[in-house]
């Protein structure tokens, strides 16, 4: 339950259109709803401004598309998101909860309606690309729609440039980098906006599967970055979502 659903039924029963037995029945299941494998959290949209997500990898496919249910039976009307799901949960939460859109293994059902703000997210490299999706997707369900700039690597660094100004306009920007992560510290030069940095494990010899991007990141000389773990697009979209409250 969001604070607008929680809203409308207090008014509700303000009213008298809902009874106060009724409402203390929805509100029973507020702080969590125990399904025996997973305490769903339906209190975090009131503490966070954000549902809980559906992490997918250990769950079965079961277990996801259960947890996928209970979210979408709770009062309210906010974004329900399955996240690094395979085609077996994907399919399996898809069949008990019909609508949910696919992007790579990012799955969302009830996007919330679109704002205003601009973020831009940023990609070194097109091997960057699914870690982006899982940022824009999330960044989408909560309803703000990310432009995209693919493959701006510091290897071409002109191919940034050409759109210096669209960055340095934004409200946020997440950059999604591997190799040697020194494009967050470019982009961190030439906006004024919060910077989210993404490491991705992209990369060879001794990139470390992302760990020299993210201490090449954690080292920026660009002041104020945030940093992300490694992969994490999910929790990128989230950082900005905070900032943009």
């Amino acid at each position: 339950m969001d604070e607008a659903a929680l809203r409308r039924l207090l008014d509700a029963v303000q009213v008298g259109a809902v009874t106060t037995e009724d409402a203390v029945e929805r509100l029973r299941r507020l702080p969590f709803a125990d399904l025996g494998f997973a305490r769903v959290d339906h209190h975090r949209a009131l503490r966070q401004g954000m549902v809980e997500a559906v992490y997918g990898p250990g769950k079965t496919p079961e277990q996801c598309a259960a947890i996928v249910e209970e979210l979408l039976s709770a009062p309210g009307d906010g974004p329900v998101l399955l996240t690094r799901a395979d085609d077996a949960q994907a399919a399996a939460a898809r069949e008990r909860n019909p609508g949910g859109e696919r992007t790579g293994t990012t799955l969302c059902w009830r996007p919330a309606a679109p704002r205003p703000e601009r973020v831009v997210v940023c990609t070194a490299g097109t091997a960057d690309l699914p870690v982006a999706d899982e940022c824009a997707v999330t960044l989408a369900a909560h309803g703000v729609r990310p432009a995209r700039l693919t493959d701006v690597g510091v290897a071409g660094v002109h191919r940034l440039l050409a759109s210096a100004d669209e960055v340095a306009d934004a409200d946020a920007v997440v950059v999604v980098a591997g190799m040697e992560g020194a494009l967050a510290s470019l982009v961190g030069g030439i906006t004024p906006a919060p910077v989210v940095a993404v490491p991705t494990s992209a990369g060879y010899g001794a990139s470390f599967g992302g760990i020299t991007a993210l201490l090449a990141m954690l080292s920026s000389c660009a002041a104020g970055l945030t940093v992300v773990g490694i992969d994490n697009g999910f929790g990128a979209a989230c950082a900005v979502l905070r900032m943009l409250k």
